[in-house]
């Protein structure tokens, strides 16, 4: 699992970053609130696990905007604050779990399979994905635009999923070759410049306004339906 580590106290990142490697995870660790808020924005995260005290946005704010934005990743709240309307409160900003410092690294793994796998269960299947005038119908594989039928391979189908999952947000190339080409390196090619390429001749050309958008220096990224429709 990817999962995303905020925590400012270096000898506990450390503490459960190397775990986690351990344990088979793929961790990123961010130092404080305002860089754990920026990682959680801009990638895709199976868990966040946070402390509650932390420079710059205090953990309960982070959750909370996290949870605003309509992410709903699981999150644990490592804290050091172990009353009854602390962890309440934790809980009732989005945390699905709190735990109380100090802890056992094998009790943070068990919590972790627990929430993750509570999501998944609980989550509806999803089977389609509207933007706008945009259709991907996920059963049939199948790709509308304002009624029009749009042929795409497999690996534009794909791009095109992973880029609405992720509406709102910038997605790095780094994103693109993890997800959709399943590469844990950059092979320096262009390959991802060729298929935006294609997908855009194939969903944007031809009608009113387009639907995936080059940020410079950073990804792409595709609008939520409010702003594509307020063009």
């Amino acid at each position: 699992m990817k999962i995303l580590i905020v925590e400012d106290d270096a000898t506990v990142a450390q503490y459960i970053n190397k775990g986690l490697i351990e344990s088979g995870h793929s961790p990123d660790v961010a130092n404080d609130g305002k860089q754990g808020l920026l990682l959680a924005m801009s990638n895709e995260y199976d868990v966040i696990v946070l402390d509650r005290m932390l420079p710059h946005i205090d953990g309960i704010t982070l959750l909370s905007t996290i949870r605003a934005s309509g992410d709903n990743t699981p999150a644990v709240i490592l804290s050091a604050k172990n009353k009854v309307e602390d962890k309440v409160k934790g809980l009732r900003s989005g945390a699905d779990d709190y735990m109380t410092k100090p802890f056992a690294f094998e009790e943070l793994l068990a919590r972790i399979e627990i929430v993750t796998s509570r999501r998944s269960t609980a989550s509806p299947a999803v089977t389609e994905i509207v933007l706008g005038e945009l259709k991907l119908d996920l059963i049939n594989r199948r790709v509308t635009r304002n009624g029009t039928v749009i042929d795409l391979q497999s690996k534009e189908f794909k791009l095109l999923e992973f880029l609405l999952k992720n509406k709102g947000n910038i997605v790095t190339r780094t994103m693109l070759l993890e997800k959709v080409w399943e590469y844990n390196f950059d092979p320096q090619t262009n390959v991802i410049d060729v298929h935006i390429s294609r997908l855009r001749n194939k969903i944007d050309k031809g009608f009113s306004y387009p639907i995936i958008e080059t940020i410079r220096g950073a990804g792409y990224l595709v609008a939520d339906p409010n702003a594509v429709g307020s063009r």
